[in-house]
């Protein structure tokens, strides 16, 4: 017998330092010729006797290769399961053992595509899966490692998603962060601009410098100018000592102002005058204090309509918003939302008490087909509401508190659905082009007379 072929040090390094173990499980009960053999095969095999002992088992581990073996013929009903521990597991890798002739079970040949590292069809040949093994846990430590670099333990609540739309958003903080513009993020509440803002600094020459966020609109206006500015002690009743503003505490690093569209027309203008002056004076001083901050600003409101209302400053508009970016709601990143509510089901569910072990099927379809109006700050909530309320092995729909009414009403004719396209594309061309009709138009491959016929069509004005 060969011996078995050795993994690189660093990735058996890796698998003892983690305790990443190999498992068995046998589907086919009535199959015995085909079980595969510690000895043989040169690793440890864990043996798993059933759905129950899999779900507790893979729960409870950090990562894990697990070798399958499906019967001749596998029922509708056991695929319904197994499909839901594999969603569920998404650390371990899986590895099929099948029998011959199984490309003839069409619902199997989708599953093993869709869901599994790779597959070995029966009889056991040892030196084959020896080697598909020792890739399987190759993967696994390289999965750990770039997973470490790009998303270090402090990092782990960031931008969390692979969908275009956040594609999009990563390359467009990774092109400012290395600029001292200041930058206005627009988009609806709860989509994550706080987060955004964070990235943007993390990514920055001054990510070791302070990050500081206050919101505008949490505070009363008569705070608002001390809490910004700082004030000497004895400036007004109450001052006893003096106190350091944000702007202040922040000088070298980034501060945010979220919801900035809600500032008193007071505070706008002194707001303006730090910075293009690039220096302050706290309330009562007799001294501007010189300062090196970069500003981020965020609202979820429209400015532009501010300004015309008359309750937000146009110059001010423009000092903040020397680059603009819109962070996308939830309903457009649908290929995340399924990630964002393992990873959040992860953070709120406590290992080793009871609580639902992941989420149905039935589960998962309602989160893709709900309109999501609070976007991943509603996803948040109805997950951690869900791991609280469930009383099942696994949370449902009713749990989550989405309607079914919720898939009829993301029901749309293939009209409606080309036009919402083509002004997402229009809008998405407009503001990375600043609002340029001609270069919008030669991006979207069209004329510059078709461009504005399109804009007409859906209401869009140029800026």
């Amino acid at each position: 017998m060969k011996t078995a072929p050795q993994l690189s040090s660093n990735v058996r390094q890796e698998f003892n330092a983690r305790s990443r173990p190999l498992y068995y499980w046998n589907l086919d009960s009535g199959e015995k010729s085909g079980l595969v053999d510690t000895q043989q095969l040169g690793m440890e095999l864990s043996q798993i006797s059933d759905t129950v002992h899999a779900n507790e088992t893979l729960n409870n581990s950090v990562s894990a290769v697990v070798l399958v073996q499906f019967p001749k013929c596998t029922d509708d009903a056991a695929l319904d399961l197994f499909e839901q521990l594999v969603s569920e597991s998404w650390h371990c890798i899986w590895i099929a053992l099948l029998p011959e002739q199984w490309q003839q079970q069409e619902r199997l040949c989708g599953l093993i595509t869709h869901a599994f590292f790779d597959y070995h069809q029966l009889p056991t040949e040892y030196d084959r899966l020896r080697i598909i093994v020792g890739h399987a846990f190759g993967m696994l430590a390289l999965r750990h490692q770039v997973e470490a670099q790009a998303c270090p333990e402090e990092e782990q609540d960031q931008l969390i998603g692979s969908s275009p739309p956040l594609q999009r958003l990563k390359r467009t903080i990774a092109r400012v962060a290395n600029s001292h513009s200041s930058v206005l993020l627009t988009g609806e509440s709860g989509t994550g601009k706080e987060l955004v803002a964070r990235a943007i600094h993390r990514q920055s020459p001054l990510c070791s410098a302070p990050f500081d966020a206050i919101n505008c609109a949490a505070l009363p206006a008569s705070l608002i100018q001390a809490e910004l500015f700082g004030h000497e002690k004895g400036a007004y009743t109450g001052a006893n000592q003096r106190m350091i503003g944000r702007f202040e505490a922040c000088n070298g690093g980034t501060l945010f102002l979220d919801e900035i569209g809600d500032m008193p027309a007071e505070q706008q203008v002194n707001l303006l005058r730090v910075l293009e002056q690039g220096s302050l004076r706290r309330i009562g001083g007799s001294r501007d204090i010189p300062i090196n901050v970069r500003v981020i600003a965020a609202t979820h409101a429209n400015l532009e309509q501010k300004i015309q209302q008359g309750v937000f400053r146009e110059d001010l508009f423009y000092r903040l918003n020397v680059v603009n970016i819109e962070v996308p709601p939830l309903r457009e990143r649908n290929g995340d939302i399924e990630l964002l509510a393992r990873y959040f089901f992860q953070r709120f569910h406590i290992h080793g008490q009871a609580g639902p072990g992941g989420f149905s099927r039935e589960a998962i379809e309602a989160m893709r087909h709900h309109s999501w109006p609070g976007n991943v700050r509603e996803l948040i909530n109805r997950v951690q509401h869900a791991v609280i309320m469930a009383e099942g092995p696994l949370i449902q729909r009713q749990d989550l508190g989405i309607e079914r009414r919720d898939r009829k009403r993301r029901r749309i004719t293939l009209e409606t659905a080309r036009n919402e396209a083509e002004i997402r594309a229009i809008n998405d061309a407009l503001h990375r082009c600043h609002h340029n009709v001609s270069e919008a138009a030669r991006e979207l491959g069209i004329s510059r007379v078709g461009l504005y016929r399109q804009m007409e069509k859906h209401d869009i004005t140029p800026h």
